[in-house]
């Protein structure tokens, strides 16, 4: 957790997403999203593989399985600027017109984004947000999800950098 604090004192300039994978399954990673430091929401990943961010594309790739695998433990920056092209059409994203935060420059991954889900299925490979109270599962997505999207929308407008520590 001194990480997490470290990442909210060093630049006020960005907006820092801090997510803490606590719980690793077989079939799914729950992990607790932090917003500049300060508890959020509860996350849902695919299967935590070990991967970390300063492996090789040959490493991830030998142990990643195609819309199965967490995405790697690292740092990576957050963007609001491309539409989705699978989600931009669903009503429940029709507030954002599809354009939902995306994770820039994973390596071994591409099209990394955090979105509406409840179920290990629902992720292939992206971050679901909403809060763990069913095992195996995330509910109240849609309303986490508006609310996070509202914080980030507000900090990308205001001028600030959004990033997301994955430990």
């Amino acid at each position: 957790m001194a990480y997490r604090q470290h990442l909210v004192n060093r630049d006020m300039e960005a907006l820092h997403l801090f997510l803490d994978r606590h719980f690793k399954g077989p079939k799914y990673t729950i992990g607790k999203l932090y917003v500049d430091g300060e508890f959020f929401c509860d996350t849902m990943e695919d299967v935590d593989r070990g991967l970390t961010a300063d492996m090789t594309e040959s490493e991830i790739a030998s142990k990643k399985v195609y819309g199965k695998t967490a995405i790697p433990r690292g740092t990576y920056s957050v963007t609001l600027n491309v539409k989705s092209p699978k989600y931009s059409q669903r009503a429940q994203y029709s507030f954002c017109d599809g354009f939902l935060p995306r994770l820039v420059g994973v390596p071994g991954f591409d099209g990394i984004l955090i979105h509406i889900g409840n179920y290990p299925e629902d992720t292939d490979g992206c971050i679901l947000v909403g809060r763990n109270t069913v095992v195996g599962a995330v509910m109240q997505s849609t309303e986490t999800f508006k609310k996070l999207y509202s914080l980030l929308k507000y900090a990308s407008d205001s001028g600030r950098g959004i990033q997301i520590h994955i430990e």
